[in-house]
């Protein structure tokens, strides 16, 4: 995101030791940017060389140098490493803890642009991106300027541009939020995910007030159990970071967290009436979508009507609208917004079919989430439900039986197939998925065919659900990224069969 940035940023090496409060080296020269990935490092930056989950940064020494590096940041293994090495003259700074510094590094280094920013963070398992493109919205459409931080994509301003990750790594993440401060984008609303929690990624940031949408099952291969998934979240309550929050209580981590956190928070519920922000009355869903009641904070109530469907969306909605509002949009302008928000990119996005099939594409890679999409479509559909999901490959796989569950349990067809793969076999994670138990499973490894196979028997008022990968351009397999797309390749099957 370096290259977003209008002006030059410039620190000595001693001022950066300074700051770190670690020796300094014996030459100083002007560093220009910060670079953790060697394959971003330009000429004049501070190579900061970490462990890694399977190798340490310090290995791209020779790669970071070629590109420009003039310095280093490490740890003990780092430096040990540096000095057996033919770049053993290039100035070092040391530190225990790299990645628990580089926030904070970050932060000053880019002259702490979250402070002079409007700056919103979400966080949850689900929830987390529409949420943003909401609040996003309503923003827009009450003439701010804004930018967006997440998973589907960056953007400043009017600009678009793809997302490597959730949360960015600290270096990008602050030359981005110095780009909106340079450009005047005050209001920013940033997903804020565990892992970049528990790596210490958002570090240095600041944020106007900080929302929590829930808690399910995912990303147990990184955090090992349930409590310390949690632990990990909550560490955005806290006033290191924010001085305000917003607290889905619905789900029992909610309802935990609004408990535990350590800063002032409103509280949100669908079913509890005491709560700051609590639906009043639900009306039966259209072929528009939804309306609601909405009773706030002071005495507000607001009508809200919105092209989303189903409960989760519900809950998404009053959460944009109660950031909007905490933001200082007016109630009623939140609300209204709200008319003709189409909500994220590959949540429950539509794709058109000329013979009555509802064929939607859908993000949802979690238990929970499949179960939600599923509870959606359902109380809006009079046709089947088929089906379609995969499990990504090096991640949770306590969750991949749980998935295959909710998709066999909740659609009249279930078809698995893969996903991500990446270095795991597909067979053997769609073994895990366990289709023997059900008996309205169909198999199909290769993800288009398996697509081909649900728009061959979906007929007029069926729905076809299309899981797991949502906004996602490409399937990872064996190392490599293949260009694929749910929603195009759905689309050009649709085409062919006209």
């Amino acid at each position: 995101m370096r290259e977003l940035l209008q002006y030059e940023y410039s620190r000595t090496l001693k001022q950066i030791a300074d700051f770190l409060e670690v020796s300094a080296a014996n030459v100083n020269p002007n560093i220009t940017g910060l670079a953790l990935n060697s394959h971003q490092v330009t000429q004049g930056d501070l190579f900061v060389a970490l462990q890694g989950t399977h190798t340490h940064g310090i290995t791209f020494l020779e790669e970071a140098i070629k590109s420009g590096a003039i310095a280093i940041l490490t740890d003990h293994s780092g430096y040990e490493y540096l000095i057996k090495s033919p770049h053993s003259a290039t100035p070092c700074l040391g530190t225990r803890d790299v990645r628990g510094a580089l926030g904070p590094l970050a932060s000053w280094f880019y002259g702490t642009p979250s402070h002079n920013l409007r700056l919103y963070g979400i966080t949850g398992t689900n929830g987390k991106t529409t949420v943003s493109y909401l609040l996003e919205h309503i923003w827009r459409e009450n003439r701010r300027d804004t930018g967006l931080m997440g998973t589907v994509e960056v953007k400043v301003g009017a600009d678009r541009y793809p997302s490597s990750r959730t949360t960015l790594e600290a270096p990008e993440l602050q030359a981005l939020l110095a780009t909106y401060s340079e450009r005047h984008i005050q209001n920013v609303v940033m997903e804020v995910s565990s892992h970049s929690l528990a790596l210490h990624r958002v570090d240095g940031s600041r944020f106007a007030t900080v929302a929590f949408t829930n808690l399910t099952q995912d990303h147990l291969d990184f955090h090992g159990d349930m409590d310390s998934y949690f632990k990990a979240k909550k560490r955005l309550f806290t006033l290191s970071f924010a001085e305000n929050a917003i607290i889905n209580i619905d789900n029992e981590w909610g309802h935990r967290l609004y408990q535990e956190a350590s800063i002032p928070a409103l509280d949100l519920s669908l079913t509890n009436r005491k709560a700051s922000w609590h639906l009043v009355e639900q009306f039966p869903f259209s072929s528009y979508g939804m309306q609601l009641t909405v009773r706030g904070p002071n005495g507000v109530l607001l009508d809200v009507r919105t092209p989303l469907v189903g409960e989760y969306n519900i809950a998404n909605a009053i959460m944009a609208i109660a950031l909007a509002v905490d933001s200082g949009i007016d109630p009623l302008a939140a609300a209204a917004a709200l008319s003709n928000a189409q909500g994220a990119p590959g949540r429950l996005e539509r794709v058109e079919h000329p013979d009555g099939v509802s064929v939607l594409v859908d993000y949802a890679h979690s238990p929970d989430a499949v179960e939600r999409v599923i509870s959606a479509v359902k109380s809006n559909t009079s046709g089947r439900i088929i089906g379609i999901l995969g499990c990504g490959g090096d991640r949770d796989s306590s969750k991949r039986p749980l998935m295959g569950k909710a998709l066999a349990e909740g659609c009249d067809i279930a078809i698995f197939t893969s996903d991500n793969p990446r270095s795991e076999s597909a067979a053997e994670i769609i073994e895990q998925m366990q289709p023997s138990r059900f008996g309205n499973v169909e198999v199909e490894i290769d993800r288009r065919k398996a697509i081909e196979r649900g728009l061959s028997i979906a007929l007029k008022g069926d729905v076809l659900l299309i899981l797991g990968k949502g906004h996602e351009s490409g399937q990872e397999i064996k190392g490599v990224v293949h260009p694929f797309n749910d929603r195009d390749v759905a689309q050009e099957l649709i085409g062919k069969n006209k």
